[in-house]
């Protein structure tokens, strides 16, 4: 029987990915978004080019926006909580803003998920900055890349939390206020701790989202600055994987509820930010890719990958898509795709 999704943050890049698989296989959806990311609108005309003006119901509305949220969440099944500030930039300029918007908004979903009465699954995207800048954990450097000394898997959900910045500090109030809301209210709550996800549809800006970023810079022949020493190693996970992960936990709710899951590419997935990833696109672009170097930016980790053997031993989810296959995707959709980014 299909099932009511309410997607905050629908038009973004994992949310309008995420819509178009649920409108596939026949689901409700109401995309609930206040349009302000580079992108939305685009990604709203895709959808509805792709699947038809009326196929889902959309609320333009800001999570901040309490009364608004609760009704648009009355009929909802599943809520998907994407809707986000994203860029630790922007949360050191604007920190207000950055909480309003990340702890309060996610506070909102959760309320209006419990006042429904319905209580409706919610998944909440988080992600691996609750972890903090662990400067204490040794590393190594290697001739292209650095890595962790002792964690030979990543770093698992066990982690000590260590919020960094203010955009640490608000996704990580939302995350723990999740897995609270299903401890205190019973509401069959999951949370993902994400990284680097990527894939079709994503408007990367040089503060977020830096594998589309990188990509759409190089075939536009936009200036690209390394920050750093370019041996920043990340974890990347296509969003394909992750939509996944996200269906694979309303499938196994009631054995999930209440759990936190890393979701990323695991170590298999693994590329130093420039040395090689830089390597692997100009490898794709079939020339030298002439860059600008600067210092490091602060908070910006030299290693950060993910243990996800939890994802896969109780939700039964890996990431299927290998990196060089997921980025030459991404390339090729932007090569094909050059005028949305004019």
């Amino acid at each position: 029987m299909p099932k009511h999704y309410l997607i905050t943050g629908g038009a973004g890049f994992i949310g309008s990915n995420y819509v178009a698989r649920l409108l596939a296989r026949n689901e409700q959806v109401t995309v609930y978004d206040n349009l302000s990311r580079g992108g939305a609108a685009k990604n709203l005309a895709w959808l509805r080019e792709t699947f038809g003006a009326r196929s889902f119901e959309l609320v333009v509305g800001d999570v901040r926006d309490a009364a608004l949220l609760t009704a648009a969440s009355r009929e909802a099944d599943v809520i998907v909580h994407l809707a986000s500030q994203v860029a630790v930039t922007t949360s050191v300029q604007h920190p207000r803003e950055d909480f309003e918007i990340n702890a309060l908004g996610t506070f909102n979903v959760l309320e209006a998920a419990r006042l429904s009465g319905r209580n409706p699954i919610v998944l909440y995207a988080s992600t691996n900055k609750v972890y903090g800048g662990m400067e204490d954990t040794p590393l190594i450097e290697k001739e292209t890349r650095w890595d962790y000394a002792a964690l030979p898997e990543g770093v698992p959900e066990t982690q000590p939390l260590d919020f960094h910045s203010p955009y640490g500090c608000s996704k990580g109030a939302g995350d723990q206020y999740t897995r609270d809301y299903h401890r205190i209210y019973g509401l069959p709550t999951v949370v993902f701790r994400q990284g680097c996800i990527y894939g079709p549809r994503q408007f990367g800006i040089e503060d977020q989202g830096w594998v589309a970023w990188f990509i759409i810079a190089a075939v536009l022949g936009r200036p690209i600055t390394i920050y750093g020493d370019g041996k920043q190693i990340r974890d990347l996970c296509h969003v394909d994987d992750l939509l996944d992960a996200y269906d694979a936990a309303v499938e196994r709710v009631d054995r999930v509820a209440g759990q936190v899951y890393n979701i990323g590419g695991g170590k298999a997935n693994t590329l130093s930010i420039w040395l090689e990833f830089g390597a692997l696109l100009e490898e794709l672009l079939g020339r030298e890719i002439p860059v600008t170097w600067d210092q490091w930016r602060p908070g910006d980790q030299r290693v950060n990958y993910a243990d996800i053997r939890k994802a896969a031993a109780e939700l039964g989810w890996q990431p299927k898509i290998s990196v060089r296959a997921g980025v030459r995707g991404l390339y090729e959709w932007v090569v094909e795709n050059k005028e949305l980014f004019k």
